[in-house]
């Protein structure tokens, strides 16, 4: 009893307080490999990623369809159109036959789909059901990555195109081509030859792994909306591509043993395995975007799921802190700042800074370009605009009709103290203006210097 009270105190406490740094290489590689595990069991707890599998399931029973679509119109023009059934089949193999009924059925759908004889309204659907679809995943990716704000529709377009259109052309080129290459002269010849041969073998049974790692890999790096490193994005795609090797044996095992499930749900049982298999799927990438979070921010590694929320001084700080930057890069004639490149230079998540530069926007003091990656500038004179504007943006974000001063009982002593308040803020920093601060003026009253 005493050893397992040890053992869960552990796991509990001992565990999130060791200083890894303070470890030998092996042994703090082991202990946050522990923590990321330990981190991705309590989310799958909490309810969340199962909640948006469960959610991904049902429109991707919406959109499959007119999402294979769009892929094969496009494939068809790169030759490669053929090989949507075969990856199709390896896809819903654990279910069986019924994996082979489901294959003929969806594409027996897309076969229908005539996009010439659609219309404009009925491509536009489809087009529509495609994007939705991306940006249901796109959220759920946000949120295993803590990111609250999706892309904007320009960005949002282009990125979703990359995903739905490069990456079955890539996927399914790599293909054609492996098996191209496998079937030439040369490559026979030098099969015979061992152990050559016994390599080539072994090669061509990790090649399976190695494109679903590349999938997961590609998928991890862009559809979240924030800048995900390649070394996470690759550890989150192995981890979850032994998953789903692993899910898929034993789910084929399942419906191999799950007869009794055909007699008493009929016809319906095809369906349902259909769901629950696309529900471990879905879980199993959510499993993998959360562990390339982890990676890359291992701050987050906690007992509990943080939640943060930005101090009164911290949006202060940060709305200096950004105008400084902007405004250095404007008088520089340089690129601007993008939000990831802010995140990144202030070490802050990428969620948090959007806050502040969404409260700095909303009061016109930036305004962002039209690039794929837009990029913040200022959006007044800057040798006009006051810091103490950049301090109020953020002190005012959030308030509305129903959560306005205006709406609280009067006060006299309160009201006269934050009337000196503000009287002190505003003859400390009336002639400070933004340039002074981008140009790292330290003096508070040399405007016009």
């Amino acid at each position: 009893m005493i050893q397992i009270n040890r053992i869960s105190l552990f796991f509990q406490k001992t565990l999130w307080r060791i200083d890894l740094n303070q470890l030998p290489r092996w042994k703090a590689v082991l202990f946050n490999a522990l923590r990321i595990f330990l981190a991705v069991g309590r989310d799958i707890v909490d309810g969340q990623l199962n909640f948006r599998a469960m959610s991904l399931v049902y429109t991707t029973l919406l959109s499959m369809v007119p999402l294979l679509a769009v892929s094969f119109s496009v494939l068809k023009g790169f030759g490669v159109h053929n090989q949507i059934e075969p990856a199709l089949l390896n896809l819903l193999a654990p279910l069986g036959d019924k994996g082979i009924e489901i294959t003929e059925k969806i594409i027996g759908f897309v076969d229908n789909i005539k996009v010439g004889v659609m219309g404009a309204v009925g491509l536009g659907l489809l087009f529509y059901t495609v994007v939705a679809l991306m940006q249901k995943i796109e959220s759920a990716f946000n949120y295993t990555w803590h990111v609250q704000k999706n892309r904007p529709f320009s960005q949002r377009f282009s990125t979703y195109l990359s995903v739905v259109i490069v990456g079955p052309v890539l996927v399914f080129s790599a293909l054609g081509i492996t098996a191209t290459v496998m079937s030439h002269s040369v490559v026979q010849q030098i099969a015979e030859i061992q152990p050559l041969g016994e390599l080539i073998r072994i090669g061509t049974r990790l090649v399976p792994y190695m494109l679903i790692i590349l999938a997961f890999t590609f998928v991890y790096s862009f559809i979240p909306n924030t800048k995900v490193r390649l070394k996470p994005a690759i550890i989150g795609a192995v981890v979850a591509g032994i998953l789903w090797q692993s899910t898929h044996w034993a789910f084929a095992t399942f419906v191999v043993s799950s007869t009794q499930y055909t007699a008493i749900y009929s016809a319906f049982a095809t369906l349902i395995l259909f769901m629950i298999w696309l529900y471990l799927v879905w879980l199993i990438l959510l499993i993998g975007s959360s562990i390339s979070f982890y990676c890359q921010n291992p701050t987050f590694l906690t007992i509990e799921r943080q939640k943060l929320h930005l101090s009164a001084r911290m949006k202060e700080q940060l709305a200096l802190r950004v105008m400084h930057l902007i405004g250095k890069k404007y008088y520089e004639n340089q690129q601007g700042w993008s939000a990831t490149n802010l995140a990144e230079k202030l070490n802050m998540p990428m969620d948090r800074i959007s806050q502040v530069l969404d409260a700095l926007e909303e009061n016109g003091l930036l305004t962002q370009n039209c690039d794929d990656e837009p990029v913040y500038l200022p959006a007044k004179p800057l040798d006009t605009t006051l810091a103490l504007d950049a301090l109020n943006a953020v002190r005012s974000a959030g308030e509305g009709h129903l959560l306005s001063p205006k709406r609280l009982p009067e006060q006299p002593a309160i009201s006269t103290l934050l009337e000196k308040i503000e009287s002190c803020r505003y003859s400390t920093l009336e002639n400070y203006t933004l340039k002074d601060l981008a140009l790292e003026k330290m003096s508070l009253h040399q405007k016009g210097a």
